[in-house]
């Protein structure tokens, strides 16, 4: 019997993938979607991509809840508290997509995002969902706060190193290149097309939202607090996203160590990839997937870790690690639904 999936912000590029993924999952079935934009209206008419794909016309959030086993809302920040509290009343598990239940410091959300929380007790309860390193936490949760895509790649990409203390934890620089889904669906002055394409920037350098996400997990991962430098960066690609993480490295590690590190920490995980050596990771190998790969170099002469780590970010930083989540809640496979072999081209 497969269980009844509803997704809230159905027609956001999160949300239309979490819809193409579930629609493929043999153990769950897309039972409603919601859409404030384009609430009365088939989804096929917002994507022609689903005509004779999706039959579902988007309805309200309320809906969704009473109709489905398990709510995903693909949401901007704010928005999804009480939507999450009407879940659990409710009985029903929620994946969060967006950032209302990813940091575990009230003070630091308020911080960064504007916003309070509303139901502290909600938050105490809710684990961060990156499977890889919370697994056992996830199965026995209700509420998930799914990973920014950013974090996603960085997290995967130090863990192993922090874990055995093989970086330093202050003095970390994270240079992350994200492709333009990233920004999401409403229309930018940035991501229009003649602004971002054949062009290449920084933007919002250490003082991304995601830098509290970022250094709350990787200090997890440390036992201790951890400091970094984040500077992303937009490419004019759809897809993808490379982070290039510097650490200092402890005395006396060497490169064969890091990769060894790295290929017994990762050996079991299927999503996780650890490059042979000198196989540059590169985001058209893991695109519409939900592959992490992973490179290490070491810079002897300053002393640093170097990884590469590339995500698709609308799969493993988004709808595919949300599923992934959904998988480990329901007792599936972990593999389920989202095992996508990525396009050679």
């Amino acid at each position: 019997m497969k269980i009844k999936v509803g997704v809230i912000g159905a027609t956001g590029y999160a949300g239309l993938e979490l819809v193409r993924l579930i629609l493929r999952h043999p153990h769950a079935e897309l039972t409603a979607i919601s859409s404030v934009s384009f609430e009365g209206r088939p989804l096929f008419e917002v994507y022609p991509s689903m005509r004779e794909i999706c039959g579902l016309t988007c309805g309200s959030s309320d809906e969704v809840i009473a109709s489905c086993d398990v709510v995903f809302a693909a949401l901007p920040h704010g928005l999804s508290q009480d939507t999450a509290a009407e879940c659990v009343k409710a009985g029903k598990k929620f994946i969060d997509l967006g950032a209302d239940f990813r940091l575990d410091d009230s003070e630091r959300y308020a911080e960064w995002y504007g916003c309070e929380f509303k139901y502290p007790e909600l938050h105490r309860a809710a684990v961060y969902g990156i499977p890889e390193l919370f697994r056992e936490d996830i199965k026995a949760s209700s509420i998930i706060g799914n990973p920014g895509c950013y974090p996603t790649s960085i997290a995967l990409g130090l863990a192993p190193a922090l874990r055995a203390g093989m970086v330093k934890t202050q003095g970390i620089v994270i240079d992350s290149k994200s492709g333009v889904t990233g920004a999401g669906r409403k229309p930018a002055q940035n991501t229009h097309f003649p602004e971002c394409n054949e062009a290449f920037s920084a933007y919002k350098v250490a003082a991304h939202r995601h830098t509290p996400e970022i250094e709350q997990t990787l200090s997890k991962m440390a036992g201790g607090n951890v400091t970094v430098t984040f500077v992303p960066h937009l490419l004019p690609v759809n897809r993808g996203i490379l982070s290039t993480i510097y650490a200092p490295l402890n005395p006396g590690v060497t490169e064969e160590q890091a990769r060894r590190l790295y290929e017994d920490s990762y050996k079991d995980e299927y999503f996780v990839r650890v490059l042979p050596k000198g196989v540059g990771a590169d985001i058209r190998n893991v695109r519409c997937s939900n592959y992490c790969d992973i490179q290490i170099y070491t810079d002897r002469r300053a002393g640093l870790l170097i990884v590469t780590s590339v995500i698709d970010n609308m799969v493993k930083g988004a709808a595919g690690q949300a599923i992934q989540n959904m998988n480990l809640m329901f007792g599936f496979g972990e593999t389920d639904g989202i095992d996508m072999i990525p396009p050679a081209f």
